[in-house]
């Protein structure tokens, strides 16, 4: 029986302590995704859950933040799993297991370490498909409002009246 056939039938909350006791940094079921090790979950519609959580960990090796979730970074992805993308992300991400493959790897989602994985990105990261996932990350991950404080950024300041008198001249790392 495959893997994938063993996990048919249980329950989310089982498949959950399954991958906890194995260590897994993300949960792969029938269009099902999740941590185990953090609060969020994401039921692919367009994408099968494999792809989507090789586009996830794709988009944290391409701006790679620890002090970020990872649930960040499927809310920034997200927009991939709709009927018009799913053909090409399908595709891009066949083409990055391929190159994974190409190194030695089983697929680049089984690469272990993260500088073997910038490799791999770095071998194509001049095709289409990695240029559209990077162009929608700088949007899709620091457009979020919830990780603006984890970097410091207030927001906009048009609003509270500038920059000028809210600390503009308060820098103390320079």
């Amino acid at each position: 029986m495959s893997q994938k056939e063993s996990l048919r039938g249980l329950t989310r909350r089982d498949l959950l302590k399954r991958a906890s006791a194995a260590g897994a940094s993300f949960v792969v079921g029938t269009g099902f995704l999740a941590a185990p090790d953090a609060a969020w979950a994401y039921e692919a519609e367009h994408l099968d859950a494999e792809t989507f959580a090789t586009l996830v960990q794709m988009a944290r090796d391409i701006y790679p933040h620890d002090q970020v979730a990872d649930e960040y970074y499927v809310i920034a992805v997200k927009g991939y799993d709709s009927a018009d993308a799913a053909a090409g992300i399908t595709a891009g991400i066949a083409a990055l297991n391929a190159a994974a493959q190409g190194k030695g790897f089983d697929s680049y989602l089984a690469t272990g370490w993260e500088r073997d994985r910038v490799d791999i990105l770095r071998g194509m990261e001049d095709s289409a498909f990695f240029q559209q996932v990077r162009g929608g990350l700088v949007t899709g991950l620091y457009n979020q409002k919830a990780v603006w404080p984890i970097f410091g950024y207030e927001g906009e300041s048009f609003s509270q009246g500038g920059y000028i008198d809210r600390g503009f001249n308060d820098i103390n790392w320079l």
